[in-house]
């Protein structure tokens, strides 16, 4: 939780939880109870059941007293295959490396259709970079409440706190189309050019396209935010910092936990300004009809499911799937024969999955298959 609106946040949410155990409990001692010997985190609370009910609902109260079956104990094969995660500590994260200007090739080819180049974002897609992180995190403590304001800068370098969520989540998430296609190498790579492009430095040193980027370089990046959350949660002690925190009233809200009464006066209501555009040239059109078609004019089938379901990948070649329109790479998609292109389309192949992904019928997935082939024409 971010600390310059920490308290913003958090006071709605716990005067729900405060309602309702007072209109549970009727008294404040019950919003004290404990979950195994201490108190619950989220500073609510846990009810006994009485008359076969907690608080307004009714239990089961024979339910699990003849035991829960939770299955078998996992392999350590199978523990291992999804223990993937990488930790800020270093754990988990493999040994690798690669070049600045190896990654800005490799961004180019598999990041660059959805984050647009030098990871300004885009058509729906975060940004992972804007200008020098340094600066950047300043911007965090901004609230739009005039027009001259500007907006926080959330993207990597500014905003999180840890550099071992990148790694992680490039790795295992990217790119989107082929998830857990890259090398570890390849990871280092194109972790190397997104610090970059946030001109982010490690051990004061500036990462230039010659800079190579390995595990124990990485672990030493300390992000320009890695204190600007609250509470503490890594580390052994991170689940009683976290405990400690929320059962603390004076780190949010109003500082008491109450009922009623907990404001002097009306709240003060800060207006947002300047969050909107109101000259357009030429002026907005409130017109919401599709654009009449021409007589005797038909689209062509299996174009609409294409630009729904297919277009993110076969819309650009950087995906490494055939791009439509592209004659040369749909004459070789094509030189098996079009029961080979249906069969793949519908079965999945490589990175592609059954039927794109979609539950359109066969039908409908040779329409788009034949207006895709059409196009490379």
């Amino acid at each position: 939780m971010f600390k310059s609106y920490h308290k913003l946040l958090l006071s709605a949410a716990l005067v729900v939880s405060a309602a309702t155990s007072a209109a549970v409990a009727g008294d404040k001692t019950t919003s004290r109870t404990y979950a195994n010997g201490k108190k619950v985190i989220d500073g609510g609370a846990t009810y006994p059941v009485v008359n076969g009910k907690t608080s307004s609902y009714y239990v089961n109260e024979k339910a699990g007293k003849g035991g829960f079956a939770f299955g078998r104990k996992p392999t350590e094969n199978e523990i291992k295959a999804w223990n993937i995660d990488v930790m800020p500590d270093g754990t988990g994260l493999p040994e690798g490396s690669g070049s600045v200007e190896d990654g800005d090739a490799l961004y180019e080819e598999k990041c660059a259709s959805c984050h647009f180049d030098f990871g300004a974002g885009g058509a729906g897609y975060p940004a992972l970079a804007k200008g020098n992180a340094y600066e950047g995190v300043k911007s965090l403590k901004n609230q739009r409440t005039s027009a001259a304001v500007d907006a926080p800068n959330r993207v990597f370098g500014s905003y999180w706190p840890k550099a071992s969520t990148l790694w992680w989540y490039v790795k295992t998430g990217m790119p989107h189309p082929a998830p857990m296609s890259l090398t570890n190498d390849e990871v280092y790579a194109i972790v190397a050019y997104i610090i970059s492009i946030n001109e982010l430095t490690i051990d004061g040193e500036e990462l230039d396209d010659e800079y190579v980027l390995d595990r124990e370089k990485f672990l030493k990046l300390k992000m320009p935010n890695e204190d600007g959350f609250e509470p503490k949660i890594d580390g052994k002690d991170g689940l009683e910092n976290v405990r400690a925190y929320f059962n603390d009233f004076s780190n949010y809200g109003n500082g008491t936990r109450c009922m009623k009464n907990c404001f002097d006066g009306e709240p003060v209501i800060a207006r947002i300004q300047g969050a909107g555009i109101s000259a357009y040239s030429p002026e907005l059109s409130t017109e919401r009809s599709m654009p009449a078609k021409k007589e005797g004019e038909a689209e062509m089938p299996g174009k609409k499911e294409y630009e729904a379901s297919c277009a993110v990948c076969h819309a650009t070649d950087a995906m490494g799937a055939p791009m439509v329109g592209d004659k040369k790479a749909w004459e070789a998609v094509t030189s098996k024969g079009m029961d080979k292109v249906y069969h793949n389309a519908l079965n999945g192949l490589n990175a592609m999955p059954p039927r794109g992904g979609t539950s359109l019928p066969d039908d409908k997935i040779k329409e788009i298959v034949d207006y895709m082939v059409s196009q490379g024409k």
